[in-house]
């Protein structure tokens, strides 16, 4: 039964339920939806107030969610640092510049690869922030509420992921 800690790849099955347990958690005990999407700009807001004492304050959505150490901010350190366990323990970490799949379609330009996932990070952050939440705050949290929103959120998010991996992968 332990040989599941060490597999590469999970059933999604058991991955689906784990979440499934981890957002009855998160309810339970934050009275929070589960979510990522606002750590990072708590992150942000941290590092900002490093270098600009007092410009913190000014900005009405650090009124709203304070720049602070939360619970979420602890689940994406745990994300990271749970993916590098399981990565080890499966014997499936490598140290990779460009993955194959980028390599195939687009070369093995590092630079490349890294202004890529930049400008996706970025276009992810903002559509977090427009979509007000993120995949796993929609896609789980909303849609275990059955909030509308989120529901077509998801529809619209999936109907996008797909039409943009035709564009760049072309169909197969």
């Amino acid at each position: 039964m332990l040989e599941i800690l060490t597999a590469e790849q999970w059933s999604p099955y058991i991955a689906g339920a784990g979440i499934g347990v981890l957002s009855w958690i998160s309810f339970a005990f934050a009275d929070k939806p589960l979510g990522c999407s606002t750590s990072y700009l708590r992150t942000f807001g941290m590092i900002r107030g490093l270098f600009r004492r007092g410009k913190r304050e000014d900005n009405p959505y650090y009124e709203k969610f304070a720049p602070v150490i939360d619970w979420q901010v602890m689940l994406v350190l745990g994300i990271i640092i749970g993916a590098f366990i399981s990565a080890w323990t499966s014997g499936a970490f490598t140290i990779s510049m460009v993955p194959d799949m980028f390599a195939v379609r687009f070369g093995d330009n590092a630079l490349l690869r890294a202004i890529f996932a930049a400008a996706g990070g970025i276009l992810l952050g903002f559509g977090a922030r427009f979509a007000g939440g993120c995949t796993s705050g929609h896609g789980i949290s909303g849609i275990t509420q059955l909030n509308i929103t989120s529901i077509l959120t998801v529809i619209f998010m999936f109907a996008g992921g797909i039409a943009t991996a035709f564009i760049i992968y072309g169909v197969t």
